[in-house]
């Protein structure tokens, strides 16, 4: 099996071909040329642990701590910092944010500069988020002597060399990011190929500053396009960029996992998702790789009703502590209407500490239903890896190219050309993420028929046929509001 992207191999980046990498890199826009590394590592290591983020995680899931982290982000420095120190004092904040704007995540920055320049103007960002290239090392230094926190960047990109250099060099401790899961979720016309060369960059970066003793937390995003994800895509995903990123040589490699709203399912996924992670890691002879789960709450669409959307902030909470997660990345009841407001993300993540409160104590792996689900959904995950490798004949990178060019490897609603999008989803009757077409994702016979048997329940309750319209009225489901759900007590008044 041939393909033009053959060159593209899971191998460590020669150090010299690497070097030679930032610096064309860094000479790509004038703010490069204030990254220094000396100067970078003697920053971090004058960072008080509180503000280091990857000894903050590590310390929470020894203690099984589950942390709050929301997201967010301002077009100019000064409202940025005003949000950070809002998320911090009146959240309640244990880790904080920076999402990059839409221009720097495209690598637009002379748009990116006009819409901060635009914002000033304005006295209100123009932006979805911090255009971090723009500003320089400098400037982003500023943001990490304001709080009292550790910050994480939130780049929604599939070109991350640029801002990882920039955020880093400011003391910057956390990056979210993948090559696969960036590239099949959010862009259009990047290959898959690309994306992983890029993070391969990251990753590569991440390993130096680990060489001169600066240990940084990354993070894998497999939320993908956030909507009804089933859980054996999403971790299949998490483990194969996981794999990629750990021969670069990174050791600390977060995962996250969006919830599905299924209790059983969430914990499940959860639980599977670090132990199948470090069965692939020890297949290939990696050891110590450190792999903590954060929950994301629902990446779906989200209800208008603020009452409604406060229960989901809750719930998050909820499940994300009683299922292990180390950290929990919160959204606010403005979610349905666009950027939330400082204040009432800040009460976004008050909501989720609540949540967190109540679900601490609570024991859910060991039930009966949640120990068949983890099985499930790990036999699910296999299938798609082993075959994802078996198709690399070795090499994870090429296996990974392959298995999107045959539908082996698989998202929904995914907007890549290199994705065939053909799994399809919905909900069973109890609530859990089931596939009502798999496409060419090459799961075991049994397993699909038992698919196909729980959403069949659904229709037969439902009076309805089994088909795509069930997989559409799902995504949109939780964001109906409460006056379109079946009421019994409304039923009851109608009947003669």
């Amino acid at each position: 099996m041939t393909s033009s992207n053959d060159s593209l191999r899971n191998e460590p980046i020669p150090w010299d071909i690497f070097h030679e990498m930032r610096e064309n890199n860094l000479s790509r826009w004038p703010t490069g040329a204030g990254v220094d590394l000396d100067a970078a590592v003697e920053c971090h290591q004058r960072l008080p642990k509180q503000k280091r983020m990857a000894q903050v995680i590590r310390f929470a899931y020894e203690h099984h701590r589950t942390l709050t982290q929301p997201r967010g982000g301002f077009g100019t420095l000064g409202m940025h910092l005003e949000l950070l120190r809002t998320l911090q004092d009146e959240g309640l904040a244990d880790l904080l944010p920076t999402t990059t704007d839409s221009y720097t995540r495209n690598e637009r920055f002379g748009e990116a500069e006009r819409g901060m320049q635009e914002s000033e103007q304005a006295g209100r960002s123009m932006l979805n988020g911090l255009p971090v290239v723009n500003l320089g090392v400098t400037e982003c230094a500023k943001i990490v002597d304001s709080v009292d926190r550790p910050l994480i960047v939130l780049s929604g990109t599939t070109m991350p060399r640029l801002t990882a250099e920039i955020t880093l060099a400011a003391g910057f401790s956390g990056y979210l990011g993948s090559g696969i899961a960036y590239t099949a979720s959010y862009t259009k016309d990047t290959s898959i190929e690309q994306g992983i060369r890029n993070y391969q960059y990251l990753d590569r970066l991440v390993t130096l500053y680990g060489q001169r003793g600066v240990e940084i937390h990354r993070r894998q995003p497999s939320f993908l396009t956030g909507t009804l994800i089933p859980p054996a895509i999403a971790i299949a995903v998490a483990i194969l960029d996981c794999l990629l990123a750990v021969t670069q040589g990174v050791t600390h490699y977060g995962l996250e996992l969006g919830q599905c709203l299924c209790p059983v399912q969430d914990v499940a996924a959860i639980r599977a998702c670090e132990e199948l992670c470090q069965e692939y890691l020890t297949m290939f002879g990696f050891h110590n790789i450190f792999t903590p789960i954060t929950s994301l709450h629902w990446m779906g669409a989200w209800p208008h009703d603020e009452a409604q959307a406060m229960a989901l902030i809750v719930y998050g909470g909820f499940i994300a502590a009683a299922a292990g997660a180390v950290s929990v990345t919160t959204k606010s009841t403005h979610e349905a209407i666009g950027i939330p407001t400082k204040e009432a993300n800040a009460a976004g993540l008050r909501a989720t500490k609540a949540g967190i409160q109540l679900g601490a104590s609570l024991a859910l792996q060991g039930l009966r239903d949640v120990v068949d689900e983890i099985d499930l959904i790990k036999r699910e995950v296999r299938d798609i890896v082993d075959k994802t490798l078996e198709m690399g004949d070795g090499d994870v990178c090429q296996g990974v190219l392959r298995a999107c060019r045959a539908g082996v490897l698989d998202v929904p609603w995914s907007p890549n050309r290199e994705i065939q999008s053909r799994v399809l989803p919905a909900r069973e009757l109890g609530g859990a993420i089931r596939m009502l077409d798999f496409g060419n994702v090459p799961i075991r016979r049994e397993i699909q028929q038992f698919h196909q048997e729980q959403l069949q329940k659904r229709a037969t309750a439902m009076g309805t046929p089994l088909s795509i319209d069930m997989a559409i009225q799902d995504v949109y489901g939780i964001s109906e509001p409460l006056t379109a759900l079946p009421n019994t007590l409304i039923e009851l008044g109608q009947i003669g």
